[in-house]
């Protein structure tokens, strides 16, 4: 395996993401802030605890979980598609480099890159509540899986666009309507039927329950489902790209 191709695009990938750390630092900081005075303040205030849980603390996971999901999705597919679009993804798929060495270098900087913020809005939402975690290692282990994941869907999505319209639709239109509609700011209980049926359909209700278990050790789904949805999206991602670079999908002419 050609480790120290990998390495290079994952340190060309980060040297990109450290000329922006300022903005990249800031704007989660602004916006968690935001997002406490407007849902734990104005609106926390008016809701009782939710099985337990004060709703500060509650909306935490979820909003962890929606940076994650969109910051994944936005590092791998501007990663991907910007040599797409210079052309210089020709002497990429030209050099000694497995698609296996690809993956780590272009999925491993973007997963890291967001698990980074993600781990700035957790430290940064410990100076509005009192925040415990109750599993750190299986808090850590979705992070790590939901990263990669979204990353892996990230990619995808940067192959598959054809300008920079497509490359912002997904996210804009399918992704961030899901994390809202998927139990990152209330509870699915919360819904009246046939709602909180339908709402199981949504695969972020999985990722979101799964992260709230991992600190308060309850979520809507049961947490073996909530990992194998997990894994079982990771793994169908990894398929797509590996079928996308056997038959050269939106990659050769």
């Amino acid at each position: 395996m050609n480790l120290l191709g990998a390495w290079a695009i994952y340190r060309f990938e980060m040297a990109r993401f450290g000329r922006t750390l300022g903005q990249s630092v800031i704007t989660p900081v602004i916006t968690t802030a935001l997002y406490f005075i407007v849902f734990g303040g104005a609106i926390g205030s008016r809701i009782d605890a939710i099985d337990g849980v004060s709703y500060g603390a509650f909306i935490v996971p979820g909003l962890v979980m929606l940076t994650l999901l969109t910051q994944s999705l936005s590092n791998a597919s501007f990663g991907i598609y910007f040599p797409k679009f210079s052309g210089t993804i020709y002497e990429i798929l030209s050099a000694p480099v497995s698609v296996i060495e690809l993956l780590l270098g272009y999925v491993g900087a973007a997963a890291t890159k967001s698990m980074l913020i993600g781990g700035i809005i957790l430290v940064t939402s410990t100076f509005f509540v009192d925040l415990q975690i109750a599993h750190p290692a299986m808090m850590l282990a979705f992070l790590v899986l939901t990263s990669v994941a979204f990353s892996l869907f990230g990619f995808i999505i940067g192959i598959w666009a054809k300008g920079f319209e497509q490359l912002s639709l997904v996210p804009a239109l399918v992704v961030t309507p899901l994390t809202f509609l998927g139990g990152a700011f209330y509870t699915i209980d919360m819904l009246p039927e046939p709602w909180r049926t339908v709402s199981l359909f949504n695969p972020v209700v999985y990722l979101v329950s799964g992260f709230r278990w991992s600190f308060f050790g309850q979520g809507d789904v049961a947490i073996g489902i909530s990992l194998g949805a997990t894994l079982g999206f990771l793994a169908l991602c990894v398929g797509v790209v590996l079928w996308m670079f056997r038959t050269g999908y939106r990659l050769k002419p």
